[in-house]
């Protein structure tokens, strides 16, 4: 198993993606998939919140994404959002 990357070892251009919001305006969501170079052609999930000025992307493979995903459908967020 390999490590999880950070974004700038991703050999990506961050802003070029194609970045699918949440919602309008800052502090929406922002999530873009993409396919890192090389030998292994593993597919990452960026996350990001609009509107931040430190531009802070979090990478997550797609397993994550899946659980994630899953949890969403499965209701175990919707306490947090109350």
């Amino acid at each position: 198993m390999t490590a999880k990357p950070p974004v700038e070892a991703l050999s990506i251009d961050v802003a070029a993606q194609a970045w699918q919001r949440s919602g309008d305006g800052d502090g929406s969501i922002e999530v873009a998939f993409v396919r890192a170079d090389g030998p292994a052609g593993i597919d990452w999930v960026l996350m990001r919140v609009a509107g931040d000025q430190a531009g802070r992307v979090l990478v997550y493979d797609m397993n994550e994404w899946a659980c994630f995903l899953d949890g969403v459908r499965n209701g175990e967020f919707d306490a947090a959002a109350r």
